[in-house]
């Protein structure tokens, strides 16, 4: 956890809503110069700042609609941080909750030193990365669809088939496989939809290859040195890091990367683990599938998890390549070098 402890003349602290803001502004010996709700947009909020430019530092909780606030604030050349909304605990503890008070606690956190960072991810690669998000989220109910198609089947005791259903004429051929038209109308729905979006989807990896080169071109052809991990694979780990200089160490990455647990410990007393949902879960999932994609057709690889397996599960064993190769691209991207298998794994 990262706390902000510069120092400013204003600490500003914005209690964001879709709407509304509710803005607190104190100074450097907690007196509250401002304290007040206006509507969420520009002019009102410039309205109130715009004596304190220059000396005051605003901080928000992370939450959906920060990304105007920051724009906002980068235009008008005001400094910005944003506050990890798990590790702001003063904010949702208290007998007493609501937008006054919680716009009061972000600003005597900034100025007490205690306001947990959050990254601010970069303007210029947050639309894309978010929609790198979506697409992620539409092929996971494509294969949600694809599934029900199977599930289906079996209900209704179909032999099994090994029809890709990304090609049209797979799914042809699964129109009429069922007598009552109540279900068979089910299954022409799943198809239609999986076609629709193997259509658009297309479209989208087409947008995002453009944008890659144009954001990080050197990050994406080193990410594809490595075995098994393709395009998507690539633009995600690319776009969920951004720039891989915001990590001092590689044990910061893993743990971002929720490739390491954190051991709870008290008193000398060992409780096991925690915090394993803190970190960016769609690093986690591009890691875990470069895992399995990388012992797919590589010797070495299915080797060393064979070792593993010896004294763990196969699972756990997987985990651990996981981690090796979060390792390996943190080097990488670090120093702007190629793949090397002999480093991740000595033989």
């Amino acid at each position: 956890m990262r706390f902000y402890n510069n120092t400013h003349p204003y600490y500003c602290g914005i209690d964001l809503h879709a709407r509304t803001l509710y803005v607190c502004i104190i100074d450097d010996k907690s007196d509250t110069l401002v304290h007040k709700e206006i509507k969420a947009k520009p002019e009102p909020l410039l309205k109130l700042i715009k004596p304190y430019i220059g000396n005051v530092i605003v901080g928000v909780e992370c939450m959906h609609c920060w990304y105007w606030v920051a724009d906002w604030c980068e235009d008008h050349g005001i400094d910005f941080i944003l506050g990890h909304a798990l590790y702001m605990k003063a904010i949702h503890g208290g007998k007493a909750k609501n937008d006054k008070i919680d716009s009061f606690k972000i600003a005597k956190l900034l100025r007490g030193g205690n306001f947990p960072i959050a990254y601010h991810y970069p303007k210029a690669m947050r639309a894309t990365r978010d929609l790198m998000r979506r697409r992620t989220h539409m092929t996971h109910h494509g294969a949600q669809l694809k599934a029900h198609i199977k599930n289906t089947g079996s209900q209704y005791n179909h032999p099994p088939n090994a029809l890709n259903l990304r090609y049209p004429s797979a799914r042809e051929l699964m129109r009429d496989k069922f007598d009552d038209p109540g279900v068979q109308t089910s299954i022409d729905l799943d198809l239609n939809l999986i076609g629709f979006y193997h259509k658009e989807l297309a479209k989208v990896e087409w947008y995002i290859k453009k944008h890659a080169k144009q954001h990080r071109p050197v990050d994406f052809n080193l990410l594809k040195t490595i075995s098994g991990v393709g395009d998507i694979l690539a633009l995600t780990i690319l776009y969920e890091i951004g720039d891989i200089s915001r990590f001092d160490t590689v044990q910061k990455f893993a743990s971002y990367s929720r490739l390491v647990k954190c051991k709870a410990e008290s008193a000398g007393k060992v409780y096991g683990t925690q915090g394993n949902k803190i970190g960016n879960a769609h690093l986690k999932w591009a890691f875990s599938e470069a895992a399995v994609l990388y012992i797919r057709n590589n010797e070495s690889g299915k080797n060393y998890i064979a070792r593993l397996e010896k004294r763990m599960p196969k699972s756990k064993a997987l985990s651990v390549l996981a981690h090796k190769l979060g390792r390996a691209i943190y080097y990488m991207l670090k120093n702007q070098t190629v793949f090397d298998p002999k480093k991740m794994i000595p033989s």
